[in-house]
């Protein structure tokens, strides 16, 4: 069994809650490991935020679940002005902002960025699971 969904949302604080909610009782149909899925929902979190405060231009989010016993893949996409993906460094000891893309590299796996001048951003994480009974991470 597989869950896939596509969300289209605007772009407002008020959609990052919504998404979390729904990837929450996805992982909760595979009874996902509650680290794992409090993982997930905060780089997800992350990655939506980081649209509605900094994605220039856009009028919406897009976000793709794909959710299955030992993995989840998730790709936040927004249509604003891009931004230069190798000019993003760690956040500094001390800094109080700057931690988004941080935190969805530490929490997740398979990290990649893509951002294109005028034509949007994408960000894609993934998440391997261990199946239940100890059979492993694939």
């Amino acid at each position: 069994m597989r869950i896939s969904v596509r969300l289209n949302l605007p772009r407002e604080v008020d959609s990052v809650p919504a998404v979390r909610r729904l990837l929450r009782c996805a992982l909760s149909a595979f009874q996902v490991d509650r680290q794992d899925g409090d993982d997930l929902e905060l780089a997800l979190t992350e990655a939506c935020a980081n649209v509605v405060k900094h994605a220039t231009g856009a009028d919406g989010i897009e976000v793709r679940l794909d959710v299955a016993e030992d993995r989840c893949a998730i790709d936040v996409a927004d249509n604003g002005a891009g931004f230069d993906a190798t000019a993003v460094g760690d956040p500094g000891p001390n800094s109080e902002r700057g931690r988004g893309l941080f935190l969805i590299k530490a929490l997740s796996d398979n990290v990649r960025m893509q951002s294109t001048p005028r034509s949007g951003s994408l960000i894609h994480f993934e998440k391997s699971f261990a199946l239940a009974g100890g059979a492993g991470a694939h």
